[in-house]
């Protein structure tokens, strides 16, 4: 069997960002698969591409394996790392509940920097404690799940991001989150890291208490401290954000 498919993490914006293995595979890679603004990042290749809309995962994971099986090197990309709230997961789904032949193809994961990495960096080290990623999507897990996820999250005082937490058809679940956190919490630090590594980056730092939901969308990476979590001043530059290693009770 000479078809491989290859799950490919294209980073979060810049094309800095992506890695030399994934630049690698996708000169070599026969077709291109993924949902059409991330297909777009991919830079010119003789590849054949196959851009396809938001929310169709396991179709596109399922077309990804049939064109593997007749040969083809298939790059399946994802924004970010592929395995974070992407396409890695959907194509081991479909290939669970697929043909059986799937199994035996060549089935490679290629990290890329997600986006609370990027973010991280830009703000200096708030992960540098035990953190929590969180989607705040409910397409496909009920909001009480997330809900009860948070509160988790909060009662073992980890730093918290956010993935996916705004969009056009689902306004209103960051607002909720800021409200569970605010219950469970109280103050922390907030900040929402929009577009990074892009042109129209923005970071915005704030408090639990006067975070506006309405500033957040799909291109926003929120951050939330721990108790621990702290601010170094430097005067007219903006602060640096970090998490201790050693725990402060």
């Amino acid at each position: 069997m000479t078809g491989r498919v290859m799950i490919i993490g294209l980073g979060p914006g810049p094309a800095k960002w992506i890695t030399p293995e994934a630049s690698a595979l996708l000169a070599e890679a026969t077709d291109i698969i993924g949902y059409g603004p991330y297909v777009d990042r991919v830079p010119p290749s003789p590849a054949k591409r196959h851009a396809s809309d938001n929310r169709v995962e396991v179709d596109r994971a399922r077309h990804a394996l049939e064109l593997a099986m007749a040969g083809a090197r298939v790059a399946v990309v994802s924004g970010g790392d592929p395995g974070v709230f992407a396409m890695a997961a959907a194509v081991f789904e479909a290939v669970e509940a697929g043909d059986p032949a799937w199994r035996d193809l060549d089935i490679v994961v290629v990290p890329g920097v997600t986006a609370v990495l990027a973010a991280a960096a830009r703000l200096g080290a708030p992960l540098g404690h035990d953190f929590c990623v969180v989607s705040l999507s409910d397409n496909l897990k009920p909001w009480s799940v997330i809900e009860k996820r948070l509160v988790a999250a909060v009662e073992g005082d980890f730093v918290l991001a956010f993935y996916n937490p705004a969009s056009k058809a689902r306004p209103d679940q960051i607002g909720r989150a800021f409200e569970v956190l605010r219950r469970q919490a109280g103050e922390r630090i907030v900040v929402l890291a929009k577009a990074v590594g892009r042109p129209d980056e923005e970071i915005i730092l704030t408090s639990l208490s006067a975070v506006k939901p309405e500033e957040v969308d799909m291109r926003t990476l929120v951050l939330i401290g721990s108790s621990q979590t702290r601010l170094i001043e430097r005067g007219e530059a903006e602060p640096w954000i970090y998490s201790p290693r050693r725990w402060d009770a």
